[in-house]
């Protein structure tokens, strides 16, 4: 895990907006349509390519390949892996039920996207068929960065969401389902990390599936099944040193009004059991931009480092930088530790191909200001 002894670094959560041709084509392969193989990943490169580039302009330190060759950011395991099909009967959460104008909204703002809520199901033992698309994907993204970045990075989903996505209907017990999905995806998370880059987990079942999946259970059990998600986190992870891996836990990448969310206190202590060298976490969702004060009540481990988002992913509004700055102060204050904090968004901005909130041209913007906000917030902390 890259830090810094002299200055705040940047970062983000991994997806960043597809363009209209690349999202079609990415959902039509999804949905089973005949596509061209080959202009498909002529637009993948081209696109890593161009957002590359854009995330080295903007001054991101720590950066990847925006999530391009994906639909979703765990949708795209059936691709991957043998044994499912069908559909999913994926829960709507609270607050879809309780705002049922979102749903409108929602099927307005996105006509054409990405089965985020009707994927496939376990319908059969699931194995990992061979590591060819991702060894396809860190090597585009290494050619393509070219040691640009201070330091790469890609994603891959956490056992947990994909078993909260793609809905088991194949094991015994919905256990069995999740640790099968850990043994299987460690296939991925060493192919990652073999490629010489920093593997994040992307985990949002560990606090968005409590409003979906999970809300007929009390918080205590909640926790209880955040702490069997974790286990299989880091049952995957065997062998994978904890400083190459980070991460990343949220509450759901809409601009719902987030009136169901477990609050951190309750799952941060079963986030530090992850043996992960940093925890992603959003703090600029302003349901949750207080709780900085739960990092001194459950102080991370001193070979943890803190990636807190101090940029929103669903508005498209750009944050002022001196708001960016005091807001990785806080952090830091938080941390009690200037060098274990790196500054992030606190989410992806394209997390299925075909649903932004923020247009590309904003998400650039925002990256900018990510890079002003950790600059002045640098010139403070170090004095100078």
């Amino acid at each position: 895990m890259l830090l810094s002894a002299d200055r705040i670094l940047t970062t983000h959560v991994g997806s960043l907006p597809r363009n209209a041709v690349l999202s079609d084509l990415l959902i039509r392969r999804e949905n089973g349509e005949a596509i061209d193989t080959v202009a498909l990943q002529a637009e993948i490169d081209s696109a890593v390519a161009d957002v590359v580039d854009r995330q080295v302009k903007a001054g991101v330190d720590i950066g990847n390949d925006g999530e391009q060759p994906r639909v979703g950011f765990q949708t795209y395991v059936p691709q991957r892996m043998s044994g499912f099909g069908g559909e999913s009967k994926r829960p709507m959460s609270r607050e879809l039920k309780e705002f049922p104008e979102l749903i409108e909204l929602q099927r307005l703002r996105f006509p054409n996207r990405g089965r985020s809520r009707n994927a496939a199901a376990a319908i059969g033992a699931v194995r990992y068929l061979d590591t060819k698309p991702v060894d396809e994907d860190t090597a585009r993204l290494k050619r393509h960065a070219q040691k640009r970045f201070a330091q790469g990075f890609m994603t891959a989903a956490s056992p947990g969401i994909i078993s909260t996505t793609l809905i088991n209907a194949h094991y015994d017990s919905d256990e069995s389902y999740l640790m099968a999905l850990a043994q299987e995806m460690r296939t991925e998370y060493r192919a990652i990390v073999d490629a010489g880059l920093i593997l994040q987990i992307d985990a949002p079942d560990l606090a968005m599936a409590r409003h979906m999946n999970f809300q007929d259970k009390s918080d205590a059990e909640f926790v209880k099944v955040c702490a069997l998600h974790v286990a299989a986190i880091n049952r995957g992870l065997e062998g994978i040193p904890r400083e190459q891996v980070r991460l990343h836990v949220c509450w759901g990448n809409s601009d719902t009004p987030h009136l169901y969310d477990i609050a951190l206190a309750q799952v941060l202590p079963v986030l530090l059991e992850a043996k992960v060298g940093a925890l992603s976490i959003e703090f600029a969702n302003p349901r949750h931009a207080h709780e900085y004060d739960v990092l001194k009540r459950f102080p991370l481990p001193k070979d943890m480092a803190l990636i807190p988002g101090v940029i929103e992913t669903t508005s498209n509004i750009v944050e002022h930088p001196e708001l960016v700055a005091r807001r990785i102060e806080e952090a830091v204050a938080a941390v009690g530790d200037r060098d274990r904090v790196i500054a992030s968004t606190d989410c992806g901005f394209g997390t299925f191909a075909g649903r932004e909130f923020v247009i590309a041209p904003v998400v650039w913007k925002k990256l900018e200001t990510l890079r002003q906000g950790a600059d002045i917030a640098t010139k403070r902390l170090w004095g100078r």
